[in-house]
């Protein structure tokens, strides 16, 4: 049993996880048949209190609510994805407002979102060749909206959280930098994704450095340098590369990442949220529990809870 001084205070930074261990959200053919109440009984056994929404899950919050609470689990997030670049403003704020409805009901308060217009990650293309690179007007109107949707969010007290992801317009560096300029930090924050992060090539530890302070929910996954190697020279589309297996837990020996100076950066920016372990894999190849309870002991160890 640890006895070290936890890095966080444990309330106001719970662990949750997400189903994409047990399925895959995007990729319905990565899947080998786990339902639903055995997806979020294995979390609460692995010592989860939150989880974000997989498409398994029951849509009515009368229904998952209770499911939920029953196994001491609650919702971290629920995902929007946004199509400000390509003119599709009203449809974006218009899901965005029935999301805010079902966080609303399910007593949460996080709001993840990334840009999906001209995203390739669903696409069997290239996911680095390929990926969409937006234009002076379609950064202001993806702003814009980003703002928009920050001040609806502040008004319900909720929290907006952007998700810089591959195989969209906002993946590298550069991205991020002209995505946080462009925005205003009471109204947009970041949520910090190490796995995509290292993915695309953007040094997790540098992010967490210079926006610890904008950064308000964090997804926690390992990389494979191997198959990121891979997929960049082989040309692997987003979803060749989960199947190849790039994406793996935190606290599995065979990822790259080297999580202390992200915690130390983290730390110094007083980080308040949600961190949720995250690893798209192939349930036929990665037993979900057994890295479900590997990721657990790493926050055990790292985090002191």
């Amino acid at each position: 049993m640890s006895t070290k001084k936890p890095l966080f205070d444990p309330k106001k930074v719970p662990l949750g996880i997400t189903p994409t261990l047990w399925w895959n959200d995007d990729f319905i053919s990565i899947d080998i048949g786990i339902p639903f109440g055995q997806c979020v009984s294995e979390m609460a056994y692995a010592k989860f209190e939150g989880c974000s929404v997989g498409h398994k899950y029951p849509s009515d919050p009368a229904v998952l609510k209770p499911a939920l609470e029953l196994r001491g689990l609650r919702v971290s997030e629920p995902w929007v994805s946004t199509y400000f670049t390509i003119g599709m403003k009203k449809p974006t704020i218009e899901m965005f407002r029935r999301q805010m409805h079902f966080l609303e009901q399910m007593g949460s308060t996080d709001m993840v979102i990334a840009e999906f217009g001209q995203a390739v990650n669903p696409l069997p293309v290239p996911v680095f060749d390929d990926r969409p690179i937006f234009d002076d007007k379609q950064w202001d109107e993806l702003c814009a909206g980003l703002n928009e949707l920050g001040r609806m969010s502040n008004e319900k007290g909720m929290r907006l959280c952007y998700h810089p992801h591959m195989g969209t317009g906002v993946m590298y560096k550069d991205d991020i930098d002209r995505l946080m300029a462009g925005t205003d930090p009471h109204l947009v924050h970041l949520l910090f994704d190490s796995g995509h992060l290292e993915f695309a090539g953007v040094k997790a530890s540098v992010i967490a450095q210079q926006y610890g302070h904008r950064i308000k929910h964090i997804h926690l996954k390992n990389v494979r340098a191997a198959i990121v190697a891979q997929a960049k020279a082989q040309h692997f589309s987003f979803q060749d590369s989960i199947e190849a297996g790039v994406f793996t837990v935190p606290g599995d020996p065979t990822g790259a990442i080297d999580y202390d100076p992200i915690f130390e950066e983290l730390v110094a920016a007083k980080f308040e949220g949600w961190l949720v372990i995250e690893a798209e894999q192939d349930p036929a190849k990665a037993n979900p529990l057994e890295y479900a309870k590997m990721a657990r002991r790493f926050l055990k160890e790292k985090l002191g809870y």
